[in-house]
This record gives structure tokens, C-alpha cells and sequence, in this order.
């Protein structure tokens, strides 16, 4: 059931990621922010989901890992997209607590995953 729940909240964050970047994409530096902001927001919800396809305990907590370091590189977009100007801090700063919140679940769902693995 949390694999669903946080599969759906990484699927409406790269929604509205994808809104921001689609707004940011004006001149090539903005472009090439929005794309690389696009691609790790888009990439987290894409892990969650082939780990539901799992073909193993190890290969279910790899795709959450690469997952977590997707949700790492997407805050740092973030930021220097908000530190660059390019985005208002009000909306950097909710994008970045709905990105924190997702990075948390998956730091919960993989932790849970290696003690049920070890078993």
C-alpha cells in the first residue's frame, strides 16, 4: 500500500516539475536547467515504479536507492535554479518540501526493505 501512496506523490511532483520547467525553458541556460531538473524529478517516480516490478528483495531496494539519489539531484536543481533567480522562493521552497518529504518515504521503504531482505 506505502509502495502506491509514494509512487503517486513522486508522479504529481514530477507534474508539477514538469509545469515550473516547462515556464523556465526561455534561453539556453533556463533549458538546459529545466532539463536537467525535468529528467531527476521525472526519474524518481520512474525507479519507484520498476521496483514494484522487482525481480528480487536486493533489486527491489536498488531501484529505491537509485530512486533516493534522484530525489537528492533533483533538490540540488532546485536550488540553484531558485539561487539563479529563475524560480520564486515560495514555489522553490514548496517543490523542495514535497521533494524532502518523497526523499524521506523512500529513506523509510529502503530501510524497511534491507531488514526484511536480511531476514
Amino acid at each position: 500500500m506505502e509502495k502506491v501512496i509514494i509512487l503517486e506523490k513522486a508522479k504529481a511532483f514530477a507534474v508539477k516539475v514538469i509545469n515550473v520547467c516547462e515556464a523556465l525553458n526561455c534561453n539556453a541556460i533556463k533549458s538546459v536547467l529545466a532539463k536537467q531538473l525535468t529528467k531527476s524529478a521525472t526519474s524518481i517516480g520512474a525507479n519507484i515504479h520498476e521496483a514494484t516490478y522487482a525481480a528480487s528483495g536486493n533489486d527491489f531496494i536498488n531501484k529505491l536507492q537509485i530512486a533516493l539519489k534522484e530525489c537528492h539531484e533533483t533538490e540540488y536543481w532546485l536550488e540553484l535554479i531558485k539561487e539563479a533567480g529563475y524560480l520564486p522562493e515560495e514555489e522553490a521552497v514548496k517543490l523542495s518540501t514535497e521533494c524532502g518529504t518523497i526523499r524521506k518515504q523512500l529513506i523509510k521503504s529502503i530501510t524497511t526493505a534491507k531488514a526484511r531482505n536480511i531476514q
